[in-house]
């Protein structure tokens, strides 16, 4: 059920380098948080404003910058000693608001009400893992329709002009997404 988020361990390799900049340079893992933010804004500006197919290679970009930031940022903070709750409530605002930043994209592309919709079931996987980490459950990533998953989809989106069928598979896939892993919780919990 890990889908992308299983590359994710090879992604962070690629990004040791950088890592190691950022951490000699004191670069704080809230500012990569923000700079994730500002990327998921300019992809859905491009998006927005850009027509398929030359939307395609901004949001890509944009949205692998947002990627980036988004696995560093808890990596910078391991590797400074920087954790804590407050990074880590950072961290998830940060990656709600990049999420539903990056669906605004959509909005001069498809009716709001299916833009609305994507928005909140793009939220509810995060809210299930979070609810079970609350309850004392491990943290579940991953999915049919995690995280890198609704990059890929914003990107094919902006290369093919699909973004109404592209938003309905992300509605789809993120509902799905949810419950698996509430499902996965429920067992988890019943332990």
């Amino acid at each position: 059920m890990n889908g992308l988020y299983a590359l994710k361990p090879w992604y962070a390799s690629r990004l040791a380098g950088v890592r190691g900049v950022l951490v000699r340079r004191g670069i704080s893992p809230d500012a990569l948080t923000a700079a994730g933010v500002v990327c998921a804004a300019g992809a859905a500006a491009a998006l927005a404003l850009l027509p398929a197919p030359l939307a395609a290679l901004p949001v890509a970009v944009l949205l692998a910058a947002r990627l980036a930031c988004a696995n560093l940022d808890g990596a910078v903070a391991r590797d400074t000693g920087r954790t804590g709750p407050r990074g880590a409530l950072n961290n998830e605002l940060g990656d709600r608001a990049a999420d539903l930043l990056m669906l605004a994209g959509f909005l001069t592309l498809a009716p709001l009400w299916l833009v609305a919709v994507a928005g909140l079931a793009a939220t509810l996987p995060s809210w299930v893992s979070l609810a079970g980490a609350a309850a004392g459950a491990p943290r579940l990533n991953g999915g049919p329709v995690g995280k890198t998953e609704r990059c890929l989809l914003a990107v094919v989106a902006a290369a093919g002009g699909w973004a109404v069928p592209v938003l309905a598979v992300l509605a789809a896939g993120s509902a799905l997404t949810a419950l698996l892993r509430l499902a996965r919780l429920r067992t988890e919990l019943a332990r």
